[in-house]
């Protein structure tokens, strides 16, 4: 049973919590990697460089959006292709978060987060909501 009290109130911590990680992850490539160093990282990967700074862009603005609550299913369904390619290249040698060079376990929760976030929408504060995925999918309830 799901009690739709509460669910606004996880969607919220959910997603503030999924924004404060990508701050997090941008803030690590710019000061700490340095965006021409991270762009180096992408390069040895063999992704062209300057997808490097899409993706810190990507997470500084997304990051915040979830935060805020702006196109919170939007930007969750976004973030999704991003770590995809985060565990098909940087984390694509083992399953465990702590084996040496990582691993896909993490990346892999974290997209199926987002698909949470994506399916139980904004939650609560939100600043923009996004329409409810049950006008395109019909959803049982």
């Amino acid at each position: 049973m799901i009690d739709s009290r509460t669910v606004p109130f996880a969607a919220l911590v959910l997603r503030v919590t999924m924004g404060a990680l990508f701050l997090a992850h941008a803030w690590l490539k710019i000061a700490v990697f340095t965006p021409a160093g991270t762009a180096a990282f992408f390069g040895k990967l063999g992704l062209p460089p300057a997808l490097a700074y899409v993706v810190i862009a990507a997470e500084a603005l997304g990051g915040l959006a979830l935060i805020l609550g702006v196109w919170t299913r939007v930007v969750a369904l976004a973030f999704i292709p991003i770590l995809i390619g985060a565990i098909v290249t940087a984390h694509s040698t083992a399953f465990f978060f702590s084996a040496p060079g990582g691993g896909w376990e993490f990346p892999a929760f974290w997209a199926i987060a987002l698909v949470v976030q994506a399916l139980i929408g904004d939650g609560a504060y939100a600043l923009r909501a996004t329409p409810a995925i049950g006008r395109f999918v019909q959803v049982p309830t």
